[in-house]
């Protein structure tokens, strides 16, 4: 497994201090939140996005994937999502990044598999995947997987488990990765006080079950990016992210195959 952390940790930093941040923590990439206040967007023009690629690979890293926000089952027309999505992936093949989060949004399935479809000839040319993640209507490896099964694009579309969102909602990461299975394609690690209280706290100080996680991925030989999703952009008062990273990095180390 690989370590990358993401920049929703470092509300207020710039992405020199961000690169600063990752490379000092032993991490081999950095996962780019996409939003205006992070500096890294689907607004960029050519030469910004060529800065961007250039700094963080100058410092030896890799760029994970880009985290966005867009809802491939959002209720309403399919033109704006799909906009919004092919936007994203073209600046993810001109950072140098492999795939972009995206969030369900809803919870019909055959929504975001049309809409996945229909940006997967444009992401297949780009060499890029979306990537979707257990998160708000489908938290669960299960659904997830129902989305991914009906989109039928194995070569562009996968699966983001963040080891958070199908625990607290009931699903144990055994039937997490099972469900998940050949779709997984990205892994986001974080802990929190609990089930109902999803504040963020180091590693192994939580509820997550961070140790049975990490088990089942080495056991099934998963060898791709981990990310350290340290939410101090929600939660502001929790401790720096350089401070969380070395337990990422040891859980990492821990647990690869």
């Amino acid at each position: 497994m690989r370590l990358a952390v993401s920049t929703l940790g470092m509300p207020g930093e710039g992405l020199d201090r961000a690169i600063e941040i990752a490379a000092g923590g032993g991490c081999q990439g950095l996962e780019l939140r996409l939003h205006p206040e992070t500096g890294v967007h689907a607004g960029l023009d050519a030469a910004e996005r060529r800065s961007v690629r250039e700094r963080v690979e100058r410092a030896g890293l890799e760029i994970s994937a880009l985290a966005g926000y867009v809802g491939v089952c959002e209720p309403g027309p399919d033109e704006p999502v799909i906009a919004a999505l092919l936007a994203d992936l073209r600046l993810a093949a001109d950072l140098g990044a492999p795939g972009v989060r995206v969030f369900p949004r809803g919870d019909d399935p055959a929504v975001g598999a049309r809409r996945l479809k229909a940006v997967s000839g444009t992401a297949g040319a780009l060499g890029c995947r979306v990537l979707v993640e257990t998160h708000d209507d489908m938290a669960t490896g299960a659904a997830v997987t129902v989305l991914l099964a009906e989109t039928g694009c194995p070569e562009t579309t996968g699966a983001l488990w963040d080891l958070l969102h199908p625990w607290r909602n009931g699903e144990p990461p055994a039937d997490s990765l099972a469900a998940l299975g050949p779709h997984l394609a990205y892994v986001q690690v974080k802990d929190a006080v609990a089930a109902g209280d999803t504040t963020p706290v180091p590693l192994w100080t939580g509820s997550v079950p961070l140790d049975e996680a990490g088990g089942l991925l080495r056991g099934a030989g998963y060898a791709g990016w981990v990310s350290l999703e340290w939410e101090r952009t929600w939660y502001p008062k929790v401790a720096p992210v350089e401070e969380i990273l070395p337990g990422a990095a040891e859980w990492v180390r821990r647990f690869t195959a």
